[in-house]
């Protein structure tokens, strides 16, 4: 909502005299108590984060429903002479509020203090912040009015002198192109522009120039070599002085071979844009078709139906309990939740699939995008806190912070454990980028945040790959680790850490790889335990450990939604007792029975098939939870004794290893199955999170028991005392 034309026109009108007269502090103060007025318009629509150069002020303007990516350097007006930081803020507010992009303002040093040439150096600076903070040139577009216009021309050929990439585009409001005040308009609308006079314009150009040449294209880029500049959108009132500034600009652009169009609004006055008026709201349309065409489309929110794999997790929740997992880094200083926040901001629209929350449909939940990221939560008492469902609808996932560690804790709807990865390193890279300017490359899992998402990364994969034979599904029900729960949903935490060579040679040694080294000897540990519980062997149940696989090393594909499916080696401990060696034997030929291509595609099909039975999408979404809850309570939480998800060797880019100490993967208890381990290996250690949601320790002092037996030293840390 604007202001209407006529009551802005009686308001300038009426000052225009007595401005004349006044001080050059008045007046400043005068223009900075306007910027404040715009920008309390916007205040609760946009976030601002202040920079510190060494001889001026800049702010981040971030809108909270921000639709686009890139950044738009904004260089206020003011004769050279008026305006800090608080005066640009405000109409940065407003471009950042009404276009949904990020607005970066520079409040540049001003004149008589700092003449010629400090405001173009300013201007550079922070055209070179930008840059360092992963802008590319086709991502900043330079937006100034007045004297600000005038500015972002000079800066363009300044650009050109120095060899530098031009912007992607200029919007200019009213700009001051020409110190000399050759144009006509000065006279033929002296008495028609109501916000200002030549007397006025003529003190501030003898305020800037001082003793340089006012045609020198720095001061006066109508008098410039125009050709290269960038697409421009120009903006000039019909009334006001420096309407040839603007009409004789759009001349030499479009001789130069310049793409420009110049919009000429009829008895407006000088940057009458900035008041937003209500008769003249069609110019931020033309904005908003200028930024959508040169700086980048306005992005749309977006739903996607759940992939195969995540249907089941809204399903099968209980009052208690929700399907939530941990990636977590932890850094070697403590974290600045402010520049975390801003780091967030930027990485979720990198991440649609992610930055979600769930949506009940007629027939099936869905995802929706989120407009804004989510506030930076503080730690609770211990990971994986219980989340209501109906925060879940809100945002699927949060971003904890504790001391020096980021944590980010995601619904296993949305994702897997490798997809979640790649959204934690790209998020502590944003980080890294945004507090120590530290330039990181787009690999190890690291994506460019102002790249669109491909459709490949939204892709639901086992739609793709479902093969045209289906696997059984029978399986039998595995021994059920229980004790006392802890009250209050209290979640103990206990985390193995050992040498990650050692642990390689030792699996080695036993011709097994790392993960199924470790799930015999977890395997080991249960069964030592049922031993001691269960006395009679024909009662005791089999032992399965469940092991989700990477379906990506399998099938081409680069989603960033589930696309994992899991082997369940087991023994049956009524068949005699197991050694070691055994059981690594067992889990190993399980594990490469299993893991092909050909078998994961009747897995797959499976689970497709049931999807796609014309029954069950005719169903109503609570009658088809209630059918798929009662099978997971059936079948789900009893064919395993526990999960062992091992996500390998996590590598960073370079760049960000100084930076990161360690990595964590912690995988919430199931409410029937109390015991789960997530394990990665980081910097040659290997952290195993093995998480409960009872009081006995007494699997986790087995399994190390067994580590320790084979050899192996390890070190203990645990959430409790």
């Amino acid at each position: 909502m604007g202001l209407p034309a006529k009551l802005v026109y009686a308001q300038l009108h009426f000052f225009k005299p007595l401005v004349a007269n006044l001080s050059l502090e008045t007046i400043r103060r005068g223009q900075d108590k306007l910027g404040e007025l715009m920008e309390a318009l916007h205040k609760r629509d946009v976030l601002v984060r202040a920079h510190t150069f060494d001889s001026f002020e800049g702010a981040w303007i971030i809108p909270k429903d921000e639709r686009r990516q890139g950044v738009i350097l904004y260089l206020h007006g003011g004769g050279y002479t008026c305006g800090d930081l608080e005066y640009a803020k405000g109409f940065g507010a407003t471009l950042a509020d009404e276009e949904g992009v990020r607005v970066f303002c520079a409040a540049y040093r001003l004149a008589p203090e700092s003449p010629f040439p400090a405001a173009v150096d300013d201007a550079l600076e922070a055209y070179r912040y930008l840059l360092s903070k992963g802008y590319g040139p086709r991502h900043i577009l330079l937006c100034g009015e007045s004297a600000g216009g005038g500015l972002c021309y000079a800066l363009c050929l300044k650009l050109k002198e120095l060899g530098m990439e031009q912007p992607c585009g200029v919007i200019a409001i009213s700009p001051w192109t020409d110190l000399t005040g050759s144009g006509a308009s000065y006279e033929a609308n002296r008495d028609k522009d109501p916000s200002l006079t030549r007397e006025v314009l003529d003190f501030y150009a003898r305020c800037y120039a001082g003793e340089a040449e006012k045609k020198s294209p720095l001061l006066s880029p109508l008098f410039g070599d125009l050709a290269g500049l960038p697409p421009s959108l120009l903006f000039a009132g019909g009334d006001e002085i420096l309407l040839d500034d603007s009409r004789r600009l759009q001349e030499q652009l479009t001789a130069c071979g310049c793409k420009s169009r110049l919009h000429i609004a009829p008895e407006r006055w000088h940057a009458y844009v900035l008041y937003q008026l209500n008769e003249n709201q069609d110019d931020f349309e033309a904005i908003r078709e200028f930024l959508n065409r040169y700086l980048c489309q306005e992005r749309k929110l977006r739903w996607m139906r759940l992939d195969n794999a995540a249907k089941i997790y809204p399903a099968a929740r209980r009052k208690n309990w929700n399907n939530f997992f941990r990636l977590s880094a932890t850094l070697t200083e403590p974290v600045d939740r402010q520049v975390l926040q801003s780091a967030l901001d930027v990485t979720v629209r990198r991440f649609p699939s992610m930055a979600v929350r769930l949506r009940k449909g007629i027939f099936w939940y869905y995802l929706e995008e989120l407009s804004r990221a989510p506030r930076i939560r503080e730690e609770k008492p211990w990971p994986l806190a219980h989340v209501p469902f109906k925060e879940v609808r809100e945002c699927a996932f949060r971003v904890i912070v504790y001391k020096n560690r980021i944590a980010v804790e995601l619904f296993h709807a949305l994702t897997d454990g490798n997809g979640a990865l790649t959204f934690v390193k790209t998020l502590v890279a944003e980080y890294l980028s945004q507090k120590y300017g530290v330039d990181i490359p787009n690999e190890d899992g690291v994506l460019c945040r102002l790249e669109a998402p491909s459709a490949g990364e939204l892709e639901d994969s086992f739609l793709k790959y479902s093969g045209a034979v289906r696997a059984s599904r029978r399986e039998r029900t595995a021994y059920h680790l229980s004790g006392t729960p802890e009250p209050d949903g209290a979640l103990n935490l206990v985390t193995l850490m050992l040498d990650a060579q050692a642990l390689r040679e030792r699996a080695k040694a036993c011709s097994v790889t790392v993960t199924e080294f470790l799930c015999a000897a977890m395997m080991a540990a249960i069964l030592e335990l049922q031993r001691e519980k269960v006395h009679f062997v024909r009662n005791r149940r089999p032992v399965k450990v469940l092991i989700p696989v990477n379906l990506r090393k399998l099938f081409p594909s680069t989603s960033l939604r589930n696309f994992a499916l899991y082997v369940t080696p087991e023994v049956d401990p009524q068949l005699g007792e197991y050694t070691f060696e055994e059981l690594c034997t067992i889990v190993h030929h399980r594990m490469g029975l299993d893991c092909t291509a050909k078998l994961m595609g009747t897995r797959i099909a499976a689970n497709v098939s049931s999807e796609q039975a014309l029954l069950l999408k005719l169903m109503p979404l609570f009658i088809k939870n209630a059918a798929m809850k009662a099978v997971f309570d059936a079948v789900g939480e009893r064919k395993s004794c526990l999960c062992l998800s091992n996500l390998g060797l996590v590598t960073l880019p370079k760049a960000m290893e100084p930076y990161v100490q360690r990595m964590d993967f912690i995988i919430g208890p199931q409410a029937r199955a109390p015991h789960n381990v997530g394990i990665l290996s980081y910097k040659g250690t290997v952290y195993i999170n093995m998480i409960r949601n009872i009081r006995e320790s007494e699997l986790e002092l087995r399994f190390f028991r067994v580590l320790h037996n084979q050899g192996l030293r390890i070190k203990v840390e645990s959430n409790q005392p």
